[in-house]
């Protein structure tokens, strides 16, 4: 009965991280899907909302030849698809465009020579740090040699002092007392 109980503990974490996962793929993905239909539905809409079928009589000239005050400008427009214009804008978007795309190469440029400024920059500080770092290793081998010397002519002058005071006591001296030759 314990191994059953078991095995369902174990199927229910399963299924509970499985669900987590999914849960979890479904907020990435849905997202930006979400995002792009919904651009997609708004441009498709709104073209056909911009550009409505003309419902005109465009063999109806007397409305052409009014004066300008008293002329009907949709039904102008709706009567000329004129090719030049639609040809104008889409230069004018295209020169936008390439406008934007210099504009952009221009700040990756100035990004770049930033970076490549502050890598330079970060390179002298690297090199500075590692003629201290050497000038330091230096120092330390220095005074490491120092001490050696230091600690041998201290070794040195123990035994001499040793060798003295052996010297001394085999002649009669004693510590404390001193003899005056007076």
């Amino acid at each position: 009965m314990a191994r059953h109980g078991g095995w369902t503990h174990t199927w229910k974490l399963k299924a509970a991280v499985v669900a987590m996962g999914l849960c979890i793929a479904a907020y990435i993905v849905g997202r930006p899907l979400y995002w792009h239909l919904a651009e997609a539905l708004g441009r498709s809409a709104s073209s056909v909302a911009a550009c409505d079928p003309c419902v005109c009589d465009c063999s109806f000239q007397p409305f052409l030849s009014l004066p300008e005050e008293l002329s009907n400008v949709s039904l102008t427009d709706c009567a000329k698809r004129d090719p030049e214009v639609s040809e104008e804008m889409e230069k004018n978007f295209i020169d936008l465009l390439s406008e934007e795309l210099k504009l952009r190469e221009a700040e990756a440029a100035e990004s770049q020579r930033r970076g490549d400024l502050m890598l330079l920059e970060a390179k002298k500080m690297a090199s500075q740090f590692l003629k201290e770092a050497e000038k330091c290793n230096s120092g330390m081998d220095t005074c490491e040699e120092a001490r050696e010397k230091a600690e041998a002519a201290l070794m040195e002058q123990r035994r001499l002092t040793y060798m003295w005071e052996m010297r001394a006591r085999q002649r009669g001296w004693k510590e404390g007392r001193v003899k005056s030759h007076v």
